[in-house]
């Protein structure tokens, strides 16, 4: 009954501020947050101002998807490597979170973690003559937040990207965070004081000690497993060009 209830509120009072930002001639920015590229660290910089006389930008959490923004409201969002944001999907999930957030593992984490204990173990099993520890493997990739969800999970496909590529107002890259966020700031008319945090926990970024080390092999099997993300990728540079946005991703080789 309650669920019910908020299935028809929420849509609701998403409406009416709508309206508001219309009444306030301000356009409506939404962040979507893309596990694992630098999203945390935004959104505790923006939060310091999250409304100019331009734009009023909203922060959504990771479940919200293209599809939930309406058509003519623009978007941003970070891109990493998908590797590299394996590497630190598998790390994050490994402590649970910790020590920004506590957020326990699901079973089948907890069993993917008793098999693989580094991304190279994990990333190498995915090719194991083995065949129990490939199957554990490929069940492991299935089941680790951040590890499992692909870009696309954001974006649907590439026939309704294309059809909104007119919203997206900014797409940056997690390699070039500082950089693309500096860009960002001015596109929105956000002032200079706003700044990245430069603290790893208020970030959200792994400790820097970690053995991230991946040999060939591993490095194949993982472009192999995230070739769509890839594909992906090569979109979003095509759509920053058409769509002239200045960032490190439309003069990414």
């Amino acid at each position: 009954m309650q669920d019910a209830l908020l299935e028809r509120v929420i849509p609701c009072l998403a409406k009416m501020k709508q309206v508001k930002h219309t009444m306030q001639n301000k356009q409506l920015v939404h962040f979507l947050h893309i596990g694992k590229t630098g999203g945390s660290a935004i959104k505790l910089a923006l939060k310091q101002s999250s409304t100019n006389s331009r734009y009023t930008f909203r922060y959504r959490p990771h479940q919200i998807n293209l599809k939930d923004v309406p058509e003519g409201e623009k978007v941003v969002f970070f891109l990493r490597d998908p590797i590299s944001r394996f590497i630190s999907g598998f790390y994050s999930r490994l402590r649970q979170g910790r020590p920004k957030y506590t957020s326990p593992w699901s079973e089948a984490e907890k069993a993917a973690f008793e098999c693989f204990h580094t991304p190279k173990q994990l990333a190498l099993a995915l090719s194991s003559d083995n065949k129990e520890q490939k199957i554990n493997a490929e069940k492991a990739m299935e089941s680790i937040r951040h590890v499992k969800h692909s870009y696309w999970r954001w974006f649907d496909n590439e026939a309704y990207l294309r059809r909104r590529q007119a919203d997206v107002f900014f797409i940056g890259r997690q390699e070039h965070l500082n950089k693309d966020f500096e860009i960002l700031k001015e596109k929105l008319g956000v002032t200079d004081s706003v700044q990245l945090p430069d603290n790893d926990v208020e970030a959200h970024r792994n400790p820097p000690n970690l053995d991230k080390t991946l040999n060939t092999v591993a490095i194949e099997n993982l472009r192999c497993w995230y070739k769509d993300d890839y594909l992906f990728i090569n979109l979003c540079k095509e759509i920053a060009k058409n769509q002239g946005i200045a960032s490190s991703l439309a003069t990414d080789p």
